[in-house]
């Protein structure tokens, strides 16, 4: 079975000759901390692990990137306002003004590469005049530059591929929440409810029109949905309000991949999501990650309540990694072995993996991981 096959029967409960062996991806701090604690410089840190474990990595084709971009077109000017007190205040290319300590270069706003905290000052849309003259128009389904020049040539490669191929986009929380702010989101899904469905419908068009264009040249393995909505707690809206507000979205998005023949929708969110799996459930999303133990979330109570109507990705305690030995033992066997029995689960780390996981401790989970899984 290559990895393909390998990642569609894992997650559709059918019949792999092994789990993927997917322990977790580092960050850049995570990865200067296992520089000094025995990973070489220069290599590939996944082969390099594989090498320690005695697994040998399995013959696969170059990874062909499809290159679609589903950001605003053009971005905003990104540029630094201010720099006081040991922090830039930046304009970002969402068009939000952002505050972000110099430790880093400002530029770790663009993407995740860190575990980096940052503070909003204002967002780009404050009404329907902002949506309007500085937003709206920059979301064109059908300009040119969304598309590498040789998309076609890209396509044609990928329809032959041994490895999944995921495409991933922006849910609606998330993208009206870039555009709004968290806060003035949430208050005007009860202030001007018409203009949140106005938003909700746009940004579902949009993605719509765009996924279109790539589906009818090479049908993707999982649509991966990028949402983000929920606390530590609880959710940062309630079931009832991702009903009214998301589900018509989700629906929309799940019926038109599906009927391309893309199996999983794949829902990403982090924090506490036990109240929103009926959501998603009702909606056709199949999988949803990465399912983080410290928001209560509890992979082995989800099975037991929704069974085969979800899978799951992630769901190993980062603390319990990073403690090592017999917690991390524990944590692993008391998930893993579990839902493996019954299928629709690759394991992981519940997010990305945090430098206080050591690289030895990162080698030895990762070696119960394989074993488990069926690579030793």
């Amino acid at each position: 079975m290559n990895a393909r096959e390998r990642f569609r029967e894992t997650l559709l409960f059918g019949n792999p000759d092994k789990i993927p062996l997917s322990p977790g991806g580092p960050r850049e701090s995570t990865l200067r901390a296992w520089h000094e604690q025995g990973l070489p410089e220069g290599v590939n840190w996944y082969e390099y692990l594989l090498e320690q474990l005695g697994i040998v990595p399995e013959p696969t084709q170059p990874v062909v990137d499809l290159g679609v971009s589903f950001k605003m077109i053009p971005e905003f000017e990104e540029k630094v306002l201010e720099h006081r007190d040991g922090h830039y205040i930046v304009q970002d290319w969402m068009g939000a003004i952002t505050e972000i300590s110099d430790e880093y270069d400002y530029t770790y706003i663009r993407s995740a590469k860190d575990f980096v905290t940052r503070k909003w000052h204002r967002w780009p849309v404050q009404n329907r005049q902002d949506w309007l003259e500085r937003m709206k128009w920059r979301y064109d389904p059908h300009d040119p530059r969304r598309f590498p020049p040789d998309f076609a040539a890209r396509c044609q490669a990928l329809r032959g591929r041994d490895y999944p191929l995921s495409v991933n986009v922006n849910g609606p929380f998330w993208q009206m929440r870039e555009w709004l702010g968290l806060e003035n989101l949430c208050m005007l899904m009860l202030d001007d409810p018409d203009f949140i469905m106005e938003l909700a419908g746009f940004w579902t068009e949009f993605v719509s029109q765009t996924l279109r264009q790539v589906i009818k040249h090479v049908v993707p393995d999982c649509l991966h949905i990028s949402e983000d909505m929920a606390y530590k707690a609880h959710p940062m809206i309630s079931p009832q309000m991702t009903r009214r507000f998301l589900k018509p979205t989700y629906v929309r998005w799940v019926a038109e991949v599906k009927a391309t023949g893309c199996p999983i929708v794949d829902m990403d969110s982090d924090g506490a999501i036990d109240l929103l799996i009926p959501v998603w459930i009702e909606s056709g999303i199949n999988v949803c990650d990465p399912v983080e133990v410290a928001a209560g979330n509890d992979i082995v109570a989800f099975r037991a309540r929704w069974g085969r109507q979800m899978a799951y990705r992630g769901g190993i305690d980062k603390r319990a990694i990073a403690a090592g030995g017999e917690t991390m033992r524990a944590e692993v066997m008391r998930v893993v072995p579990p839902l493996l029995k019954e299928g629709g689960f690759i394991p992981g780390c519940d997010h990305g993996v945090p430098p206080d996981i050591s690289w030895p401790n990162f080698v030895e989970y990762t070696r119960l991981l394989a074993q488990l899984t069926g690579w030793l």
